[in-house]
């Protein structure tokens, strides 16, 4: 059993040392500060080769006699001298209040700082995407290691359970389309070119991108939760461990899902609004289904079609990847699940606006107006 901690004066020629003995820890102090504050004489040298054991806190008694005092040290084991040391550089002052900064400075540093994060992103996206393509190449040419069940599932996953939702809101969308437009058009007398309206936006611009955000919502946040709970389960670990590539057991079935299944359900989305704005118009504007789809197939143009088709895989591809991505990013705690799934939406949404921009803006250079 270690001794409690006792102190005693004495005199060294003309110096005053202080000699301690016993454990310098917390349970073996007792009242030892208040013995230290009640000295008749400030030490000049402290004694420590009694010492039989200290922790942080008795070290930190002795700091702040050195400290105090100017005193030296001696007699302490190898440990006690490197634990005095630690606690003499942790002594700094304590910045309680940051600096001051102006309001411009501080939107400076927040913008940069969110900068540089979108750089890391966009840098780890990149990489991610190519690490699915080398995979996507490793099994076109070992087709053995395709995982049909994995894919089937994802396509029914990322597909077949996704049309009530999206049939839903593209019928709707394509009643409101109709409802505004002919408000608008009735003030000029054209309210027949409300089909017009509904076919060219349904099938060019609105039948994608709102099933690009579905998806996004349902799909790709489903993504980054299931990979990211894995992750906390330590199963992606356990995979890599007996042998599994979870690029070809996890990312790849979801990567193909999103892209394979993304021009159909865009089609179906534009095929369910067209159905809204027809109905619309037969019972409010009264023109008959067969008028509407006379009209349809007069005033939309194919490569309104050909450009849902083109679009509509490669929005899927960056939900996909960036589901997947975030969702290999989770680490630590169930937080970060939550938080990397919200960046995957948000990410995923971001990038699909963007590249419908550029796509509208490319077609339009090629004569596809």
């Amino acid at each position: 059993m270690v001794a409690p901690a006792t102190i005693s004066e004495d005199k060294d020629g003309n110096a005053s040392v202080l000699r301690v003995s016993g454990a310098l820890t917390l349970s073996g102090m007792g009242d030892l500060p208040a013995r230290l504050s009640a000295l008749t004489s400030a030490p000049e040298r402290i004694d420590l080769s009694g010492v039989e054991r200290m922790d942080t806190v008795g070290a930190w008694l002795i700091h702040r006699l050195v400290r105090d005092h100017d005193a030296t040290v001696e007699g302490a084991d190898e440990s006690a001298a490197r634990l005095l040391e630690q606690v003499a550089a942790a002594d700094q002052p304590l910045k309680v209040r940051p600096d001051h900064s102006s309001s411009f400075v501080r939107m400076l540093e927040q913008a940069g700082r969110a900068t540089v994060s979108a750089g890391h992103t966009l840098v780890g996206l990149v990489g991610f995407l190519g690490a699915t393509l080398i995979t996507l190449w490793d099994l076109a040419r070992h087709p053995r290691r395709i995982r049909g069940n994995s894919i089937v599932r994802q396509f029914e996953v990322v597909g077949v359970d996704a049309l009530p939702i999206i049939g839903l809101m593209s019928f709707l969308i394509g009643i409101v389309i109709a409802q505004q437009g002919a408000i608008q058009l009735r003030q000029f007398g054209a309210e027949v070119f409300t089909i017009n309206l509904v076919g060219r936006l349904t099938f060019r611009e609105l039948g994608v991108l709102m099933t690009a955000i579905m998806v996004a919502g349902r799909s790709g946040s489903a993504f980054a939760a299931q990979i990211g709970s894995m992750r906390l389960a330590e199963e992606v670990d356990a995979m890599r461990t007996i042998g599994i590539s979870p690029m070809e057991a996890l990312i790849l079935p979801r990567v193909m899902a999103g892209v394979l299944m993304m021009p159909l359900l865009g089609f179906y989305a534009a095929v369910l609004a067209l159905i809204g704005g027809g109905l619309f118009s037969w019972f409010s504007l009264d023109i008959p289904p067969v008028t509407f789809v006379t009209r349809i197939r007069e005033v939309v143009p194919i490569t309104d079609v050909y450009q849902a088709l083109i679009k509509a895989p490669v929005f899927g591809l960056i939900i996909s990847i960036a589901g997947c991505f975030q969702g290999m990013q989770v680490e630590g705690n169930a937080e970060q699940v939550g938080l990397r799934t919200t960046a995957a939406v948000v990410q995923s949404i971001f990038l699909v606006i963007v590249l419908d921009a550029m796509f509208a803006v490319f077609f339009a250079a090629i004569g596809w107006i």
